[in-house]
Protein backbone atom coordinates (compact mmCIF):
# COMPACT_ATOMS: atom_id res chain seq x y z
CA UNK A 1 0.00 0.00 0.00
CA UNK A 2 1.73 3.15 -0.68
CA UNK A 3 -0.38 5.40 1.65
CA UNK A 4 -1.13 4.73 5.41
CA UNK A 5 -3.70 3.61 6.52
CA UNK A 6 -6.56 5.18 8.24
CA UNK A 7 -8.78 4.69 10.91
CA UNK A 8 -10.90 6.10 12.74
CA UNK A 9 -13.54 4.61 15.69
CA UNK A 10 -16.78 6.51 16.74
CA UNK A 11 -18.43 5.61 19.59
CA UNK A 12 -16.07 2.17 20.07
CA UNK A 13 -13.60 2.01 22.40
CA UNK A 14 -10.22 1.66 20.62
CA UNK A 15 -8.39 -1.54 21.13
CA UNK A 16 -4.75 -2.77 20.70
CA UNK A 17 -6.17 -6.36 19.07
CA UNK A 18 -9.00 -4.99 17.21
CA UNK A 19 -6.36 -2.23 15.46
CA UNK A 20 -3.97 -5.53 14.79
CA UNK A 21 -6.86 -7.13 13.19
CA UNK A 22 -7.82 -4.08 10.77
CA UNK A 23 -4.32 -3.73 9.86
CA UNK A 24 -3.65 -7.50 9.25
CA UNK A 25 -6.73 -7.51 7.08
CA UNK A 26 -5.89 -4.20 5.18
CA UNK A 27 -2.31 -5.48 4.28
CA UNK A 28 -3.66 -8.78 3.37
CA UNK A 29 -5.73 -6.33 0.58
CA UNK A 30 -2.42 -5.66 -0.99
CA UNK A 31 -1.68 -8.98 -2.13
CA UNK A 32 -5.13 -9.22 -4.31
CA UNK A 33 -4.18 -5.57 -5.59
CA UNK A 34 -1.26 -4.16 -4.82
CA UNK A 35 -1.66 -0.80 -6.51
CA UNK A 36 -3.74 0.33 -3.56
CA UNK A 37 -3.03 4.47 -2.93
CA UNK A 38 -5.53 4.23 0.37
CA UNK A 39 -7.32 2.38 2.50
CA UNK A 40 -9.62 4.42 5.46
CA UNK A 41 -11.30 2.12 7.64
CA UNK A 42 -14.43 3.53 9.77
CA UNK A 43 -16.12 1.45 12.95
CA UNK A 44 -18.78 2.59 14.44
CA UNK A 45 -21.43 1.53 17.31
CA UNK A 46 -25.15 2.00 15.91
CA UNK A 47 -27.90 3.02 18.83
CA UNK A 48 -30.40 2.14 16.95
CA UNK A 49 -31.46 -1.12 18.79
CA UNK A 50 -31.32 0.02 22.74
CA UNK A 51 -32.98 -3.34 23.41
CA UNK A 52 -31.08 -5.50 21.63
CA UNK A 53 -27.41 -4.53 22.69
CA UNK A 54 -24.73 -3.03 20.39
CA UNK A 55 -24.65 -3.21 17.10
CA UNK A 56 -21.41 -2.28 15.09
CA UNK A 57 -20.75 -1.05 11.87
CA UNK A 58 -17.54 -1.22 9.18
CA UNK A 59 -17.25 0.89 6.28
CA UNK A 60 -14.15 0.73 3.90
CA UNK A 61 -13.33 3.10 1.39
CA UNK A 62 -10.09 1.76 -0.90
CA UNK A 63 -8.53 4.16 -3.24
CA UNK A 64 -7.43 2.25 -6.29
CA UNK A 65 -6.14 4.34 -9.72
CA UNK A 66 -9.16 5.36 -11.52
CA UNK A 67 -11.74 3.97 -8.49
CA UNK A 68 -13.13 3.92 -4.99
CA UNK A 69 -14.06 1.14 -3.78
CA UNK A 70 -16.16 1.25 -0.69
CA UNK A 71 -17.71 -2.03 1.91
CA UNK A 72 -19.75 -1.72 4.06
CA UNK A 73 -21.35 -3.97 6.74
CA UNK A 74 -23.66 -2.66 9.32
CA UNK A 75 -26.05 -4.05 12.34
CA UNK A 76 -23.36 -6.82 14.00
CA UNK A 77 -23.55 -7.38 17.32
CA UNK A 78 -19.74 -8.85 16.72
CA UNK A 79 -17.32 -6.14 15.83
CA UNK A 80 -14.98 -8.80 14.92
CA UNK A 81 -17.68 -10.38 12.13
CA UNK A 82 -18.61 -6.87 11.23
CA UNK A 83 -14.77 -6.47 10.05
CA UNK A 84 -14.67 -9.90 8.13
CA UNK A 85 -17.62 -9.10 6.25
CA UNK A 86 -16.44 -5.91 5.13
CA UNK A 87 -13.27 -6.63 3.98
CA UNK A 88 -14.01 -9.71 2.22
CA UNK A 89 -16.65 -7.44 0.39
CA UNK A 90 -13.76 -5.39 -0.36
CA UNK A 91 -11.26 -8.15 -1.13
CA UNK A 92 -14.51 -9.39 -4.10
CA UNK A 93 -14.62 -6.06 -5.53
CA UNK A 94 -10.92 -5.46 -6.00
CA UNK A 95 -10.86 -9.14 -7.30
CA UNK A 96 -13.54 -7.84 -9.87
CA UNK A 97 -11.66 -4.68 -10.44
CA UNK A 98 -8.54 -6.38 -11.22
CA UNK A 99 -9.82 -9.19 -13.64
CA UNK A 100 -11.71 -5.95 -15.61
CA UNK A 101 -8.43 -4.16 -15.88
CA UNK A 102 -6.48 -7.45 -17.22
CA UNK A 103 -8.91 -8.15 -19.65
CA UNK A 104 -10.09 -11.16 -18.07
CA UNK A 105 -14.02 -10.27 -18.63
CA UNK A 106 -15.56 -10.54 -21.75
CA UNK A 107 -16.56 -7.71 -23.02
CA UNK A 108 -19.89 -7.92 -25.27
CA UNK A 109 -19.88 -5.63 -28.67
CA UNK A 110 -23.12 -4.80 -30.15
CA UNK A 111 -24.09 -6.33 -33.33
CA UNK A 112 -23.77 -4.16 -36.58
CA UNK A 113 -26.84 -2.21 -37.52
CA UNK A 114 -28.83 -4.03 -40.41
CA UNK A 115 -28.09 -2.82 -43.77
CA UNK A 116 -30.93 -1.26 -45.29
CA UNK A 117 -33.39 -3.94 -47.74
CA UNK A 118 -33.57 -2.81 -51.21
CA UNK A 119 -36.66 -2.56 -52.86
CA UNK A 120 -38.80 -0.36 -49.73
Amino acid sequence: MQVPLQINFHDVPQSEALETRIREKAARLGTFYPRIMSCRVAVEATHRHKHQGKHFAVRLDVRVPGKEIVASRDHHEDVYVALREAFDAAKRQLEEYAHVQRGDVKTHVPPPPAAPSEGV
